[in-house]
């Protein structure tokens, strides 16, 4: 059964109220609740990963439950409504959108995104930013995995990247020479870190460049990680045996036996 937004702002501004509301509801602020947004939007992503779209119905609620406690919380503050949140980005869609709400064409993908970055520009210099860097506007709450790419996407946007996967793979092999000279020649854990945040780097620009999602192939990995080790933990079990009583050499033979057998 199809429900009206509605319910749900005036389920939060029950909630929400000093007198009769909840009182973990009343206490929370912007910044208390910002850590659930995330998780909720991580959530999101998760679901979709898995393709459940039962859960992804149940966490785009739980993702908008967010929106809706922010802008309670603002509205409470006298800053701004729902209402606002809504006008705010349906206006903005329209402003992005010029060749699909105005009579404005562009040669490829590679220049709509171009122009997109372009028309942010704009709202950030008639918000009263003078930073006119094309990198500016990048937020430094993001992943740092995620503002990486973003960096390199609006670099690349003034020519400034490479011309294909080659010379990055290239780049790749060099940083992580540079890391085990660091090893080798004593670093101290700020030269390691440097180093290490350079390979980093790079590779999320390789993944940029073969159109891979730095975060789903990450949770891919911890995915495939997570399942092979919880194998080789059930043959430990099956064994009488706890996985650590294994030497490290046993361990890495059960780790090749559940790759082997597809885990």
């Amino acid at each position: 059964m199809t429900r009206p937004v509605d319910e749900l702002i005036a389920i939060m501004a029950r909630l929400r109220d000093p007198e009769n509301g909840c009182p973990w509801d009343v206490k929370q602020s912007f910044a208390t609740i910002a850590p659930y947004t995330i998780e909720e939007a991580y959530e999101v992503a998760d679901a979709i990963d898995r393709n459940d779209m039962v859960d992804l119905r149940d966490e785009l609620g739980d993702l908008l439950l967010q929106v809706v406690f922010h802008s309670r919380m603002a509205e409470e503050a006298g800053h701004f409504a729902f209402g606002d949140v809504v006008a705010g980005i349906c206006d903005k869609m329209v402003r992005r959108h010029p060749h699909v709400f105005e009579d404005v064409t562009h040669e490829n993908l590679a220049a709509q995104s171009r122009d997109w970055d372009r028309l942010k520009a704009e709202e950030r210099a008639a918000k009263g930013g003078e930073d006119a860097s094309a990198l500016a506007g990048i937020s430094h709450g993001l992943p740092e995995w995620q503002r990486a790419v973003k960096l390199q996407k609006r670099a690349a946007n003034v020519g400034f990247d490479w011309p294909d996967h080659r010379p990055v793979l290239d780049k790749i092999v060099e940083e992580i020479e540079e890391v085990r000279h660091e090893f080798e020649n004593g670093a101290d854990e700020e030269r390691l870190a440097d180093e290490i945040g350079d390979v980093l780097f790079v590779a999320a620009n390789l993944a940029r460049h073969a159109k891979v999602d730095v975060s789903r192939a990450l949770r891919g990995a911890n995915a495939k990680f997570e399942r092979r080790f919880r194998a080789m933990e059930a043959i430990a079990a099956s064994e009488g045996r706890s996985l650590a009583s294994y030497p490290l050499a046993e361990q890495e033979a059960l780790w090749v036996r559940v790759k082997r057998e597809g885990g």
